[in-house]
């Protein structure tokens, strides 16, 4: 590992005072952690921001499982895709909601397409992409 490096951040008291509650919260050690994956997350977002990198996403999607034909839809956009799908775990909320999780890997443009699509079927009541690289080291 690299030597870890000091450095000064001056910031407006009120921003801190928020700041620090938030890391608390979120159950921080200190502040130091919490900035590294601000940082960390920063570095991710410019990864998905290049169409050619090799990403790693997850797409959550909830949906009424009466909704006609949704789940067949969902299996053959799926099956078309085998090439980046990894993999997919279906959950039953309830006796109308399911949650589906599919597991998406490949180049950025492609995997993002992919998951808008299974986002914007007729019938999803909510989706959401949460993106990651597969690269070994960041900076």
């Amino acid at each position: 590992m690299s030597s870890i490096v000091r450095y000064t951040v001056s910031m407006d008291q009120r921003l801190l005072e928020k700041f620090d509650s938030q890391i608390e919260r979120k159950g921080y050690a200190n502040r130091s952690e919490a900035i590294r994956d601000l940082i960390r997350d920063s570095l991710v977002g410019e990864k998905w921001a290049k169409a050619t990198e090799k990403v790693v996403a997850t797409v959550t999607l909830v949906y009424n499982h009466h909704t006609a034909d949704l789940r067949d839809r969902l299996a053959d956009i799926q099956h078309h895709h085998t090439d980046i799908v990894l993999s997919t775990t279906h959950i039953h909320l309830d006796n109308d909601n399911c949650l589906e999780v599919v597991i998406l890997r490949g180049k950025c443009k492609v995997v993002r397409s992919l998951a808008e699509k299974l986002i914007a079927l007729k019938g999803i009541k909510h989706g959401k992409i949460v993106s990651t690289t597969e690269a070994t080291q960041l900076w």
